[in-house]
C-alpha cells in the first residue's frame, strides 16, 4: 500500500507532516485496513502514486485530478487551512513580485518575466492565466515565461531578481513565510487570483463504497484528534471538508474562462 502527502511536504515541516501521517495511519488501522505504511512514500514521484493501483492515501492538485489522473482518482475530502488567501475548503494564490520592484497591479507586468512551478498546476500556472486573460492581447501578455519545478524555486527566482512574478500557492506562501522568511521577505503580494477548491485528499479509483467510507472516516478522526491539534496547526489545517467530486469542475471553468479570453496558453 502506497501513502504520500507531497502537495506541502516542505523539509522543515517533515517532522509534523509525519506525526500527522501517524494519527491517520492509526485510524486507518481502527477502521479495519490492513498493511497501511508506517511511513508516507517519498522515494519515488507523486505522479507514480497517483496511477498506482496500490494506492491508500495522497493528496493531489485539482489540476491533475481533472486532466492527467481523471479516471484514476477518487476524491475522499478537502482540507481546510486558515491562513491569509483561504477560505473554507478554497485557497487562492498569491501573485507575487519583488519587493522593491514598482509593480503595483497586475497590469503593470505587461511584457514582464513570469514563472511558474508547473504546465499541470492549478496554482502556478493556470492561476496566472486567470489573472492575466483579461489583460492579454491576442494571447500574450509576458515578454518571457520560465519554468521553475516548484512554488519554493519561484519565490526564490523572484526574490533574487530573477523573474519578475509567479503565483505562488497561498499554503505554499504561508510555509514560505514560516519558513524561509529570507526569501519572503523579499517579496511582495500584489494580487490574488480566483478561488478554488483545495488540494484534496484522494485514493486509487475502483473502490468500494464501504471503503471509501471507512476511509473518511479515519480522516475525519485524526482531523479532530486531540492530541495531534498541534500537529495540524503546525501544518496550517484547520480542518476537513467531506465534498463531491464536481466541486472540482470548477477548475475546468477557469480554464475554459481563460480560453473564452482568448488566453488558452500562458504568453
Amino acid at each position: 500500500m502506497i501513502a504520500s502527502l507531497g502537495m506541502y511536504d516542505w523539509p522543515e515541516a517533515r517532522a509534523e507532516t509525519d506525526r500527522l501521517w501517524a494519527g491517520i495511519a492509526a485510524a486507518l488501522r481502527e477502521q479495519g485496513f490492513s498493511q497501511v505504511p508506517e511511513t508516507l512514500e517519498r522515494s519515488t514521484c507523486v505522479k507514480t502514486h497517483w496511477r498506482s493501483p496500490d494506492l491508500l492515501i495522497s493528496q493531489t492538485c485539482g489540476y491533475p485530478l481533472t486532466h492527467e489522473f481523471d479516471g484514476y482518482l477518487e476524491l475522499l475530502a478537502a482540507p481546510i487551512y486558515g491562513v491569509e488567501g483561504c477560505t473554507g475548503a478554497e485557497y487562492t494564490s498569491a501573485i507575487v513580485v519583488n519587493k522593491a520592484s514598482d509593480f503595483a497591479v497586475p497590469a503593470d507586468l505587461k511584457g514582464a518575466h513570469a514563472t511558474y512551478n508547473g504546465e499541470d498546476s492549478l496554482s502556478g500556472h493556470l492561476a496566472l492565466r486567470s489573472v492575466f486573460a483579461p489583460l492579454a492581447d491576442n494571447g500574450r501578455f509576458f515578454g518571457r515565461l520560465s519554468r521553475s519545478g516548484g512554488h519554493p524555486a519561484s519565490m526564490q527566482m523572484i526574490a533574487d531578481g530573477k523573474a519578475d512574478v509567479a503565483a505562488i500557492d497561498c499554503i505554499s506562501f504561508a510555509f514560505g513565510r514560516k519558513h524561509r522568511s529570507h526569501i519572503t521577505d523579499n517579496l511582495r503580494v500584489i494580487a490574488y487570483s480566483p478561488s478554488a477548491p483545495a488540494l484534496p485528499y484522494v485514493t486509487r479509483t475502483g473502490r468500494p463504497q464501504t471503503e471509501l467510507h471507512r476511509l473518511k472516516l479515519a480522516l475525519a478522526k485524526a482531523f479532530h484528534e486531540p492530541t495531534l491539534a498541534d500537529t495540524r496547526a503546525s501544518l496550517f489545517i484547520e480542518g476537513l471538508e467531506f465534498t463531491s467530486r464536481d466541486t472540482y469542475d470548477r477548475v475546468l471553468q477557469q480554464e475554459a474562462d481563460a480560453a473564452a479570453l482568448g488566453y488558452a496558453e500562458l504568453g
